[in-house]
């Protein structure tokens, strides 16, 4: 597992055994990269994103690599956010002022009030928990569609088991775009105008 592109292009990526992590592969952050891009190349500057039951904190630094102003990586297990920081600390990305990230060990669905009351707007929201949480998926987009966390801008991806379909809306977020890989799908929503 790598850094897919800008400037920590081919950096190693570390995981862990054991603990079910499902990293999103390397094929899949381009994908999600490239679709988010649509030939804007400076797509990610000065965007802000969260990553939402964030694991090896994969997508979050592509972000950042890639020009992202800030993330917030989103994981409420210890030795999960031990990883994270060891891949941010290994990059060089570990700032002592937390400038440009900050990692949250929290449930997911109380991280998001907290970032909510602290006034956080992200460009894109990121979730991926663990495929067997199927319910976690519609309570955490139910969540997000009566949030001020996302506005008509932002860009919420849903990361799935190709075989689960989340769904298409969650009151005024709708799914506009589905993207099949292997084993593997990402579902793109936004606020319906």
């Amino acid at each position: 597992m790598r850094v897919i592109a800008g400037k920590l292009r081919s950096r190693p990526l570390h995981s862990l055994r054991g603990l079910g992590l499902r990293p999103t592969s390397d094929r899949l952050r381009e994908a999600l990269f490239n679709v988010l891009a649509s030939g804007d190349s400076a797509a990610f500057e000065v965007s802000v994103w969260l990553d939402l039951c964030a694991g090896t904190g994969a997508v979050g630094i592509e972000a950042l690599s890639r020009g992202a102003a800030r993330v917030y990586f989103v994981e409420s297990a210890a030795p999960t956010t031990g990883l994270i920081q060891r891949n941010l600390k290994s990059l060089g990305l570990d700032q002592p002022d937390g400038s440009r990230l900050q990692i949250v060990r929290e449930d997911v669905v109380r991280a998001l009030h907290k970032l909510e009351l602290a006034n956080v707007a992200p460009d894109f929201i990121f979730l991926d928990p663990p495929y067997q949480m199927e319910k976690l998926y519609s309570r955490v987009l139910e969540l997000l569609s009566r949030s001020r966390l996302v506005g008509q801008q932002t860009r919420v991806i849903a990361e799935h088991d190709k075989k689960f379909d989340p769904g298409d809306g969650f009151g005024s977020l709708s799914r506009y775009r589905a993207l099949p890989q292997v084993d593997t799908s990402l579902s793109f929503f936004r606020m319906s105008s």
